[in-house]
């Protein structure tokens, strides 16, 4: 207890001397939300929290997630840091309240809130993402039991997709018999799709450290862990919704070898999230290609192309879901490196200049996965399914979308990936996925 005792000390000292200049500018700017954070942090230092101490620190988590939804990019910086802050006062103060008798019920609210703090604000500032990853150890060695392990594997075979016809496409995804070398993937190769068949066979993901393995990823992240999901078969349906769901929960879910209708209202999909952030150790099983190191230019279909502003210039996320999760035909901006680890994957592909022939949407607001940030909206999303569920589904389909059917589908190229192939695509290409299996996936954009 004195660890986390020390820590709240710290984190108060910081807090009462303004000394950070984003929280120290909201302070200034949102008195009440900043005067509710300084009195429930004074009550915690001084002993004098209740429960409802702990109930005000919960509510300004709630306000600053709110902004952070919907301020402006400018100020969206100052918001996670204040939100980082009152997660990681808020995991302290439950534990601390209870004093030496730390209930699992308190550990679990606290691993959750210091969870919140990784997934919501990706836990920016000095020192911070290493105090979350430090406090979860400490709480989970001293304060939980260690999950059961279990045998079961993802992947595999299943008859839960059942999918309709063949892919709507004009041929497939182009696939090299041996790695472009760097030079030549600058100069030729980084402006079409192309696949390299095992090129990533030897990540430790696929080898010693199988992802394949629910007893792996439980054990490296340990008990009490939360990731957000997808609820729902389709994001562009009305009854998508997104929730932070237990990890050992959803590893059960998605490995589970019961028949389920991959198209209901249920399915669950962990799509385009930075697990790594989460569970680092994740890291040390990928090996990034070197492709994604090179310096290009903006493609001629895609001129407005950046990289992520990030210091890497490079953005991972992973895609783990059952048999039939479905990602709609979307843009992304960034070119992409997308490595299968687990499980089956058809991938649908079509290029920038059919992109009136994909009927996208007309800016509709949205905050899904697939937006992608440049222009959060769904303008970057299909209303065509590319992989139509049955016979009547494509006759409407031909009959709303004609321009598809006759151009993009005829321009498309189509591939299925098995574990260990890698997929390259440019921005701006149009893209669908479909699992053929419960499906583990690692997408880099550079």
């Amino acid at each position: 207890m004195s660890f986390y005792i020390q820590v709240l000390d710290e984190l108060v000292d910081e807090l009462v001397s303004r000394k950070d200049p984003h929280i120290a500018a909201l302070a200034s700017s949102e008195p009440e939300v900043a005067s509710a954070l300084l009195d429930a942090a004074r009550s915690l230092q001084n002993g004098t929290a209740t429960t409802q101490t702990l109930a005000q620190l919960d509510q300004v988590i709630q306000t600053a997630h709110t902004k952070i939804a919907s301020c402006t990019a400018a100020a969206q910086f100052g918001w996670r840091r204040f939100y980082t802050e009152t997660s990681i006062l808020r995991a302290l103060g439950g534990l601390t309240f209870c004093g030496d008798d730390v209930t699992e019920e308190a550990a679990l609210a606290s691993v959750k809130a210091l969870d919140s703090a990784l997934i919501i604000a990706a836990a920016p500032g000095e020192g911070r993402l290493d105090l979350i990853h430090e406090l979860i150890c400490q709480i989970q060695s001293v304060n939980l039991k260690p999950a059961s392990a279990s045998g079961r594997l993802l992947g595999g075979p299943s008859s839960r997709v059942g999918a309709y016809g063949p892919t709507p496409c004009g041929s497939d995804v182009p696939s090299l018999s041996s790695a472009p070398s760097f030079l030549s993937f600058q100069e030729q190769w980084s402006k079409t799709p192309f696949v390299l068949r095992r090129h990533v066979s030897d990540w430790p993901a696929l080898t010693n450290h199988p992802w394949r393995s629910v007893e792996y990823l439980q054990s490296l992240a340990g008990p009490g862990r939360i990731v957000p999901v997808e609820v729902g078969a389709d994001y562009r349906s009305d009854s998508w919704t997104q929730k932070l769901l237990d990890w050992d929960n959803f590893l059960s879910a998605i490995s589970s070898r019961d028949d389920q209708n991959p198209h209901s209202d249920d399915v669950l999909y962990l799509a385009q999230h930075n697990l790594m952030i989460q569970f680092p150790q994740l890291r040390d099983d990928i090996i990034i290609p070197d492709y994604v190191y090179s310096t290009l230019s903006p493609p001629h279909s895609f001129l407005q192309y950046k990289p992520p502003g990030n210091e890497e210039q490079l953005v991972i996320n992973v895609w783990l879901g059952p048999a039939g999760a479905i990602s709609p035909a979307h843009t992304d901006p960034y070119f992409n490196c997308y490595a299968q680890v687990v499980g089956r994957k058809t991938v649908w592909l079509a290029p920038p200049e059919v992109t009136e022939s994909m009927y996208p949407y007309a800016g509709k607001e949205s905050s899904h996965p697939a937006a992608n940030h440049t222009n959060p909206s769904m303008s970057n999303t299909s209303r065509v399914d590319v992989f139509p569920r049955s016979k009547e589904m494509e006759e409407r389909s031909r009959e709303e979308h004609p321009a598809f059917w006759a151009e993009a589908s005829r321009a498309a190229l189509c591939t299925v990936l098995e574990p260990g192939d890698l997929l390259f695509f440019p921005p701006g290409w149009w893209h669908a996925m479909r699992s053929e299996e419960t499906s583990f996936s690692v997408s880099m954009w550079f």
